[in-house]
């Protein structure tokens, strides 16, 4: 049945807010006429779904479709031909609020029940309250896409959601990049260079504990919490049950384990404690400068008469790619990263007139 569809909303539920290794726990795709939620950790075999997700015949609705993208690709080999990503098209829009809630509440006037956002989807067996929320987000895709696709003809921008989503379409799942965990936690770089040794031991501690019990790392320990143990850095369990930043149980689960972190770090010479990465920014010439700026003056001006995001419409890295190559006709734009076709098209003789004028 799903094969004989011309039109299908996919949407899917993971369970990284409870594990370490997250997965995708549930499929939902609605037709026109039904809504079919599927279970992954009950069905291991989902070949069935792969000539109906590659096939080109067939227009896939999804909102917010890159991580599900990666997540199916990564979990059952899925490739999506034919997409179309309704939170893009808000975007693309202009809409100020494009996540899905916000967008049914506004087009359909429909509330989806918050109770169950923050549900862990690895449960089994899901209530029947979970799997109608499930099946909920789905329903609205088919009508949402139809109503923002007309709307997208109506301002000549259907073209550029297109060959987004088809770049889109291309994305997979890359392992997080190596590097100091401390990148992540808000405040490091208020940190001396010991605080922040011990914080970067504090926190592989909590990551191998994380792998090895399958949680996610603030279900361990928050960040805040190892941030406060960096900066007054407790040495004996006696300063740890009189601070604030671990709970008792955490303490009797951890706190021998955090100390001796603790003390590891702190016995670390001072010559080769972590330093603040400083970033060495390029040396731009000053007519790239002025480039770079009159083409943010430029991008900003036309983005807000469009109505569109300023990011949407061109992109800081893009911004600072043309400025370095300087192109003087259209053709010399070929070989820009990420430059669209529609980008090109549409505002290429714009850009042109903008990097002529700073000659």
């Amino acid at each position: 049945m799903l094969g004989q569809a011309k039109i299908i909303g996919v949407d899917l539920e993971a369970d990284s807010l409870y594990h370490y290794f997250e997965k995708v726990c549930l499929i939902q795709i609605a037709t026109e006429s039904a809504s079919y939620v599927l279970d992954p950790l009950a069905l291991r075999d989902l070949s069935a779904l792969h000539p109906i997700f590659s096939n080109p015949r067939i227009r896939k609705v999804f909102h917010g479709a890159d991580y599900d993208i990666r997540s199916l690709h990564r979990d059952f080999g899925l490739e999506i031909e034919n997409l179309f990503d309704t939170q893009l098209a808000c975007k693309f829009l202009g809409l100020r609020e494009t996540g899905l809630e916000a967008v049914l509440r506004s087009r359909f006037q429909v509330e989806l029940n918050k109770k169950n956002q923050r549900a862990d989807w690895s449960q089994r067996p899901l209530s029947p309250e979970m799997v109608e929320y499930a099946a909920m987000d789905g329903r609205y895709l088919i009508p949402l896409a139809r109503i923002l696709n007309r709307e997208l003809e109506e301002k000549s921008r259907l073209s550029w959601v297109e060959e987004e989503c088809l770049s889109l379409t291309k994305v997979r799942f890359t392992p997080p990049a190596t590097g100091p965990l401390y990148l992540k936690v808000k405040g490091w770089v208020l940190l001396d260079p010991r605080n922040l040794t011990v914080l970067e031991a504090l926190l592989e501690c909590r990551e191998a504990e994380a792998q090895k019990s399958n949680l996610p790392p603030f279900k361990v320990l928050r960040n805040e919490s190892l941030l406060e143990l960096a900066v007054k850095k407790p040495m004996c369990p006696e300063e740890l049950e009189t601070g604030k930043a671990l709970s008792r149980k955490q303490i009797d689960r951890y706190g021998t384990q955090l100390l001796q972190e603790i003390h590891r770090a702190m016995a670390i010479p001072s010559e080769n404690l972590l330093v603040y990465p400083r970033h060495v920014r390029p040396d731009l010439s000053s007519p790239v400068r002025q480039r770079i700026k009159a083409l943010k003056k430029w991008r900003d001006r036309r983005a807000k008469n469009l109505e569109l995001e300023p990011g949407i419409l061109m992109s800081n890295s893009l911004i600072n790619a043309f400025a370095l190559k300087n192109p003087r006709s259209i053709k010399e734009m070929e070989g820009i990263p990420d430059l669209k076709r529609w980008r090109r098209d549409h505002f290429g003789p714009e850009i042109l007139a903008v990097l002529t004028s700073e000659v």
